[in-house]
């Protein structure tokens, strides 16, 4: 119950700061919709961004922050302080000087990236022009996010999760500065955005230095690169980038099916993937960043009852929250995204597209959530090379669905190739560990989600009462008013059928939502 009490506590506070940041950041992709709409400008930056976060996806949420974690917790029961800030050191140098040859490389060979991940963008050479150009200003994003992640990987294994989870906020609010205070000075207001890239990340590692220096590991340069422990890291690193660049392989394909439909269907999957992101932000990465540092402990203490029970209550959380979403998104799709973002430049045509994804993404919240968990699982055990294999699998099967997919269904059927995929990885994941450790709660996580599903359809019955039974409402405060209603109506409904289908993780949304464990921030 205490690493229960802990990983809700912390989930929590992750949790609270992640839907600031993500109320801001479709704050942001609000006005990038009204000024730029859905089209070649819009196109051009979301591929842009794609390939210079290519890094942040890989260091910041991935490979070396899960490799990092379970040694560094493993050497702070073995060094003092001083040895702990020395190797903290050495990592963050070693990245810097890594982190900073990648970004010059990929400056150097910006159009032959761009050339392989959107080749149809060269059937209109201003549109390949612009996302080369604008893939070359947004290269040192990189190297700031990267060592970000690394001082994200030193906070959470003290078990602070405060900064960490609070630095988008200002990669959203320099984003949102620079839409409406730079992009009216500029000729090419597009590039208004690479500065708010750049901007925001430099605000994200600068807000991790004071809490650093808080908990004594303020960083300085440093070349003992030797350490054992930098050697035990890079054994996990490079199965674990490699597993994680298999994922991102997922969404290259994805963007180089999507580069040769018509125009808007790469910023249709953008802002769609924006809107999923939301409930897997907020709760799935949460726990699954919540989760790690627990289930290393417990690995490193051979507590094998432990680590099976919080495997167990980390999915069933994760579905008691992402069951709800899913039928929440699929019911509302088009009346959320008609309200954030239908105005300026962003057409009902463009509403109506964006939609069709959000459809087929909502899908795979569930798998793709409990991936993640079931994936920080193999990295607190070392293992990294069997998430990359079944990574590996799930990305061949993405490719065929895509390539089936995208003919009868278009851009709808990109979105549909990544849920299928997702749950081919998830399916995988479970069997492996249930493989290796036997039995560890699968009938119980079942048995929740079961009923999770069954108080999530009847929330999802009166939603739809609600949202289409009234037609045509005029005005956009109104339908504020309206969607309101309808999520208020689907919280409270949602918790009322769980309370009387015995949901036993609802007596933990109280400590998910309002507890701030002393440990967490």
């Amino acid at each position: 119950m205490s690493h229960e009490r802990r990983i809700t506590g912390a989930a929590s506070v992750i949790s609270a700061l992640t839907a600031a940041s993500r109320v801001l950041g479709y704050l942001r992709d609000a006005a990038l919709a009204y000024v730029f709409g859905a089209g070649l400008l819009a196109d051009a930056f979301f591929m842009a961004f794609r390939i210079s976060n290519l890094l942040r996806r890989l260091v910041g949420e991935g490979a070396l922050t899960s490799s990092f974690i379970p040694i560094f917790t493993d050497e702070m029961s073995r060094r003092d302080r001083n040895a702990l800030r020395a190797l903290a050191s050495s990592v963050f140098t070693l990245f810097a000087l890594i982190l900073a040859a990648l970004a010059i490389i990929g400056i150097i060979f910006s159009r032959e990236i761009v050339w392989v991940m959107a080749p149809g963008f060269l059937s209109d050479p201003g549109k390949f022009e612009l996302t080369v150009s604008l893939t070359r200003w947004m290269f040192p994003y990189m190297l700031f996010v990267g060592l970000m992640g690394i001082a994200m990987g030193v906070l959470n294994s003290y078990r602070h999760f405060t900064a960490p989870a609070l630095s988008p906020v200002l990669f959203n609010l320099a984003i949102i500065a620079s839409i409406f205070a730079i992009a009216p000075y500029l000729d090419s207001p597009v590039y208004a955005l690479v500065a708010g890239v750049l901007a925001g990340g430099i605000f994200q590692l600068l807000l991790q230095v004071p809490f650093l220096g808080r908990v004594g590991m303020l960083p300085r340069f440093s070349f003992g690169f030797r350490d054992s422990a930098i050697r035990k890291i890079f054994a996990l690193m490079g199965p674990a980038a490699f597993g994680i660049g298999v994922y991102q392989l997922n969404i290259f394909v994805t963007m180089w099916f999507a580069s040769g439909l018509p125009e808007g269907a790469v910023s249709y999957l953008y802002y769609a993937g924006r809107l999923m992101e939301l409930p897997l932000g907020v709760f799935g990465v949460s726990v699954t960043t919540a989760v790690l540092p627990s289930l290393s402990e417990q690995v490193t203490r051979k507590d094998w009852d432990g680590f099976k029970g919080s495997i167990s209550f980390a999915v069933r959380i994760v579905n008691f929250i992402m069951i709800p979403a899913t039928i929440g998104l699929l019911v509302l799709s088009y009346p959320i995204i008609e309200l954030l973002f239908m105005r300026g430049e962003f057409t009902s045509a463009d509403a109506a597209g964006t939609a069709t994804a959000l459809y087929f993404y909502a899908f795979g919240l569930v798998p793709v959530a409990i991936a993640r968990i079931l994936t920080s699982v193999f990295y607190s055990l070392k293992d990294t090379m069997t998430p990359v294999w079944i990574a590996l699998i799930a990305f061949l099967f993405n490719a065929v669905f895509c390539f089936v997919l995208i003919g009868p269904l278009g851009h709808g059927g990109l979105a549909l190739a990544t849920t299928l995929a997702a749950l081919v990885n998830c399916s995988i994941l479970f069997v492996v560990l249930r493989m290796k450790f036997g039995r560890f709660g699968v009938t119980g996580m079942l048995v929740s989600g079961l009923k999770s599903t069954g108080a999530a359809l009847v929330m999802g019955v009166l939603v739809y009462l609600l949202a289409f039974g009234i037609v045509d409402i005029p005005g956009g405060v109104w339908r504020a008013v309206l969607l309101s209603a309808c999520l208020g109506l689907g919280v409270i409904s949602y918790l009322a059928a769980s309370k009387f289908m015995g949901v036993t993780e609802l007596v933990f949304l109280k400590g998910f939502l309002f507890r701030r464990g002393k440990k967490a921030g």
